[in-house]
């Protein structure tokens, strides 16, 4: 349907819109593949599967299979592939995606978008004749927003640096971590920064005569979202990068998706845009996950709202509430704001300091209390060693305090973790879902930037030794929501420059296909649905050209997607 009869269709209804769920094949029907990878103990080979309705009834041998469902439909396509329970990504950014994918990207290294790889920009010369040339194209007089700078590879850059490249026209340059801004004087002059904004917020940058460099980072970010949502928040804008990112998923045999922050530009216009660009008809599950501070202050009682926005039934096409909620204690990795113990950070645009927090830790308690309280599983954006402290601390307080069967907290990006912060973790019953690209990106530079902690950075060997349930994910855009290249960099712990970050931290290739299957189904509380193939269990499978379980490491972010099954639905990737 078009989108725009579609949003006109919106209103006319009130703003509600039904969309009508595809289930999977309403015949019982017999998958056949060369093997299927269960991730269940006691499954034995396992070479065909019975669906209906979507849902997994049966499992064995083809021969098995056939003489006990005669009448059954048979499928054939993938005899020579191989299924793996179909794979997770538990901390993606759908609407910011989208809007980072409409935008010309600068970034630091090679970088895999919609339209193809990006080549990355290796120095402050490489960036600036970049972006002078991307503004030398733009016909007209608006705003220019780029995305992808890093400050620890472009080099420090300012207001008059970017006023170099026009004194006219307001250049927006969005950093790699997406909480900083760079503007140039005309920005700053457009939205109207002050310095006296550094009296009431964190995140303005001052030089040391208290004049704007033209960094907003943190809380001052925010306020930049709500004056360029014109720029940022068209249709076309967010309908093209939508498509990409949807088109990521599908070459990667992605079949789930967790938005870990909903409600983050607005439920509103969240939900307006999910309408129109989530369909019944896109192979991958998205659920969301809302984000505290939207909740609680649009609502009297965002617990009971939360829970009642998950208590919805599942419907295809129809994004899912969790009865989770994503909370933030400390700042960004990238960005060097997440919160460090001391001596804090030893070089970069932090130098000297020991980054932000983003929400001060005598408030966490009484702010994650009545959500605890309700049943409701916390996400906890956590990554400095200092954040790790305060995050257990409240978590230890709220266990004592009160706990339901089964619920569970999960830090989230977790780049610092040491043996106290994974012992505390694990004997409070935790998860960690780590951000698979640091190792990767900044395992070298950050030995400079944080020093010896740098042998912390997402020690996932170490969450598996503690039997913490590790998940994986890419925090997309920050990175390609491509799961099996994310568990590869941990099957190596392989640096961009081609080094390897503390060897002893590599996962094997068990743990790493747990860390994006039945892993990432706990992190959502969705193990009893997802993440392994079992009787009763959905049928969503990944389909590969090669056996991950029996290909070599070094390979395995080049095996072939060949689609995905959805509910019993097959969607093959491109090319194939």
């Amino acid at each position: 349907m078009n989108r725009v009869y579609l949003s006109m269709l919106v209103v006319l209804l009130g703003g509600s819109l039904i969309l009508v769920a595809r289930s999977g094949p309403e015949n019982e029907q017999i998958i056949i593949a060369k093997s299927f990878v269960t991730l269940e103990a006691d499954s034995g080979n396992v070479s065909a599967v019975l669906v209906k309705k979507g849902v997994i009834t049966d499992l064995g041998s083809v021969s098995e299979l056939k003489a006990k469902y005669p009448s059954a439909d048979i499928d054939n396509r993938f005899v020579d592939a191989v299924m793996v329970p179909g794979f997770i990504d538990p901390h993606v950014h759908m609407i910011l995606g989208a809007l980072i994918y409409s935008r010309p990207f600068l970034p630091p290294w090679d970088m895999q978008t919609p339209n193809g790889v990006v080549k990355g920009l290796l120095s402050k010369d490489a960036f600036m004749s970049r972006l002078r040339q991307i503004e030398s194209q733009q016909q007209d007089d608006s705003p220019l927003i780029v995305y992808g700078y890093h400050n620890l590879i472009h080099g420090e850059i300012d207001r008059d640096d970017l006023d170099t490249i026009s004194a006219t026209r307001s250049i927006f340059v969005w950093h790699y971590s997406v909480h900083d801004f760079y503007l140039n004087s005309a920005a700053i002059n457009s939205v109207g920064v002050k310095a006296s904004w550094a009296e009431k917020m964190q995140g303005v940058g001052l030089d040391e005569r208290g004049r704007l460099t033209g960094r907003l980072y943190e809380e001052a970010s925010k306020s930049l979202f709500t004056k360029l949502a014109f720029e940022l928040f068209t249709p076309s804008n967010v309908a093209e990068g939508f498509d990409g990112y949807e088109g990521m998923l599908a070459r990667a045999g992605v079949t789930s998706v967790a938005e870990l922050g909903y409600g983050l530009f607005g439920k509103r216009l969240e939900d307006l845009y999910y309408w129109l660009e989530y369909t019944k008809d896109d192979p991958y599950h998205l659920y969301l996950v809302p984000e505290f501070r939207e909740f609680n202050q649009r609502y009297d009682d965002a617990v009971a709202e939360i829970i009642s926005l998950s208590e919805a039934k599942f419907e295809r096409g129809v994004p899912k509430v969790l009865p989770q909620v994503k909370f933030f204690v400390d700042g960004a990795f990238y960005s060097q704001t997440m919160r460090l113990s001391s001596p804090g950070y030893l070089s970069g645009q932090s130098v000297g300091l020991n980054g932000e927090w983003a929400t001060q830790p005598n408030l966490l308690f009484d702010q994650m209390k009545p959500y605890w309280d309700g049943g409701l599983d916390l996400r906890i954006h956590s990554n400095g060693d200092s954040a790790q402290v305060e995050t257990l601390r409240v978590m230890k307080a709220l266990s004592d305090h009160a706990r339901q069967p089964g619920q569970r907290f999960i830090v989230e990006h977790a780049a610092l973790l040491n043996e106290p912060s994974l012992e505390k973790i694990r004997d409070l019953g935790g998860g960690v879902s780590a951000a698979s690209h640091y190792v990767h990106y900044m395992g070298y530079e950050y030995q400079s930037v944080i020093g010896e902690k740098v042998k912390n950075l997402t020690p996932m060997a170490s969450v598996s030794r503690h039997n913490i349930p590790g998940s994986l994910h890419s925090d997309a855009p920050l990175a390609p929501a491509f799961p099996l290249q994310a568990a590869a960099v941990h099957l190596s712990r392989s640096t961009k420059e081609g080094g390897v970050s503390t060897p002893s931290e590599t996962l094997t290739r068990l743990e790493a296909l747990r860390s994006i299957t039945i892993n990432a189904a706990w992190a959502l509380g969705l193990e009893n649905e997802i993440g392994s193939i079992k009787v009763g269990k959905r049928a969503n499978f990944t389909i590969l050209k090669e056996n991950p379980l029996e290909t070599d490491a070094s390979r395995w972010a080049d095996i072939p997607v060949v689609g995905v099954i959805l509910d019993g639905n097959a969607s093959l990737s491109q090319g194939e």
